[in-house]
C-alpha cells in the first residue's frame, strides 16, 4: 500500500469555523499575536494568555470537521496515510483519520510549566490559573508558542522522507520550519497543494488544486483512487 503523507495548515479547518490569525489581520480582540502566543507573553500577563486559550477550547466544542477532513480520512481505504498538521485543534481525529502529529501542540491538552513531559488530556475547555502539575508548576497550554522549538519535526522529516505521495492541503507554507517539510519529500513523486491561493512551492512538477478543503480533497479523491 503506497504511503500518502498529507500537510494540513489553518486552511484545513476554516471551514469547520476555525478561526484563525490569519482570517483576524494578526489580531484576537485588539491583541497582537505576540500578546498572546508566545512564552513572554504567558510570563507577563498569564491571565490573558490563559483567556484566549479557554476561549479557542470553547469554540472548538462547537465546531465540526468538514468535507475535506471526513475525506482524508476515507483515503484509509486505499493508502497509508499519515497527517502532520499545524493545526492545534482535534479535527482530524474527530474524522476518523488514525495517524496525526500535531506540529504545534494540541488545544484540548495541558503541560507542566517546568516538566515539559508532562502532558494531560484538559477535562473540559477550561484552565484555571492554580491548576498545576505534580511538581507545583502552574500548568499551560500544550501548545509551541512563536519563538519555542517543534520537537515534532524530529518525527515529522523522516514520515515525509517515506511519502509515495504529498499533499499540501490549506497552508500558506509560509510558518516555518513546518513550511521546509515539503522539501525533505523524494525527487520525483506526485505533490498536489490543495488551496484558493495557490502557495508556491519551488519543486517540479507540483500540482495545484485552486480550491477550498473540502472541494480539493475530493477532487484529489478523483484524482488518485481512479
Amino acid at each position: 500500500m503506497q504511503k500518502l503523507v498529507v500537510l494540513t495548515g489553518a486552511g484545513m479547518s476554516a471551514e469547520s469555523g476555525i478561526r484563525t490569525f490569519r482570517d483576524n489581520g494578526g489580531l484576537w480582540e485588539e491583541h497582537d499575536v505576540t500578546e498572546v502566543a508566545t512564552p513572554e507573553a504567558w510570563a507577563r500577563n498569564p491571565k490573558l494568555v490563559n483567556r484566549f486559550y479557554n476561549e479557542r477550547r470553547k469554540q472548538l466544542l462547537e465546531c465540526e470537521p468538514n468535507a475535506g477532513h471526513t475525506g482524508l480520512a476515507e483515503l484509509e481505504k486505499h493508502f497509508d496515510v499519515d497527517i502532520i498538521t499545524q493545526n492545534v485543534d482535534d479535527l482530524h481525529e474527530r474524522a476518523g483519520s488514525s495517524k496525526i502529529l500535531h506540529l504545534h501542540g494540541e488545544l484540548k491538552k495541558v503541560r507542566s510549566s517546568v516538566d515539559p513531559s508532562y502532558v494531560v488530556e484538559l477535562d473540559g475547555w477550561e484552565l484555571k490559573l492554580g491548576d498545576k502539575c505534580p511538581k507545583g508548576s502552574q500548568l499551560r497550554p500544550h501548545i509551541v508558542w512563536f519563538g519555542e522549538a517543534v520537537p515534532a519535526m524530529e518525527d515529522a522529516i523522516p514520515i515525509v522522507e517515506q511519502a509515495d505521495i504529498l499533499v499540501v492541503v490549506g497552508t500558506s507554507l509560509n510558518v516555518y520550519p513546518a513550511a521546509g517539510l515539503v522539501y525533505y519529500a523524494q525527487e520525483g513523486i506526485p505533490i498536489y497543494v490543495i488551496d484558493p491561493a495557490r502557495p508556491e512551492v519551488k519543486i517540479k512538477g507540483v500540482e495545484y488544486i485552486q480550491k477550498g478543503a473540502g472541494e480539493g480533497v475530493e477532487k484529489l479523491k478523483e484524482i488518485l483512487i481512479k
